[in-house]
């Protein structure tokens, strides 16, 4: 019997209104397998509680069940018959945004980052001032937007991770240019 291949798990992160999610469902739509970001339906559960933003009220505990969601589909990937599957943000985007709130990141949250690691490369989408928007689950002004980007860079490359850095263009075309560069990397 053949041993099942384990799918390569490839993050595209970047600060919010980047257009990361919008390139993850060009991928998805092309027939590639994705997990698609998390922090939202914790933000539509919040709502639904009554909580405003519950990354502002409470970061750690909006952290803490992120860091849960991300952890779990890191090993749903592995369930798939897929050669690849795309994330969109990863495990160590959690302790990048808490150091941008000035948050202490608790150990075992590092811990989780350190054990479960992605494949390389990861994609990184810059800020991109003339697509920015803001709306009831992205609060950041595009000022904020640069500060998380830059965290999330650090934490990436602390953790080891080579990042390629997706140019500014079509949806089509960054999706391709991700689909050139994973290419080169088999």
């Amino acid at each position: 019997m053949e041993a099942k291949q384990i799918p390569k798990r490839i993050v595209i992160t970047g600060g919010p209104g980047s257009g990361k999610t919008t390139v993850i469902e060009e991928l998805h739509r092309r027939g590639f397998a994705i997990m698609p970001e998390v922090s939202r339906e914790i933000i539509r559960e919040a709502k639904a509680q009554g909580i405003d933003q519950l990354f502002l009220e409470d970061p750690l505990l909006f952290s803490r069940k992120l860091i849960e969601g991300r952890v779990k589909q890191f090993h749903e990937a592995v369930e798939t018959d897929a050669p690849v599957v795309f994330f969109d943000r990863g495990i160590p985007d959690v302790p990048a945004y808490l150091r941008y709130s000035k948050t202490p990141v608790p150990e075992e949250f590092m811990e989780l980052t350190e054990r479960h690691a992605y494949d390389q490369p990861v994609f990184i989408m810059p800020p991109w001032e003339e697509i920015y928007t803001t709306d009831y689950e992205r609060y950041e002004n595009f000022n904020q937007a640069q500060l998380i980007h830059n965290r999330l860079v650090n934490m990436y490359m602390e953790l080891g991770y080579f990042l390629i850095f997706v140019p500014f263009g079509t949806v089509e075309r960054r999706a391709d240019f991700v689909l050139e560069v994973l290419d080169k990397y088999d």
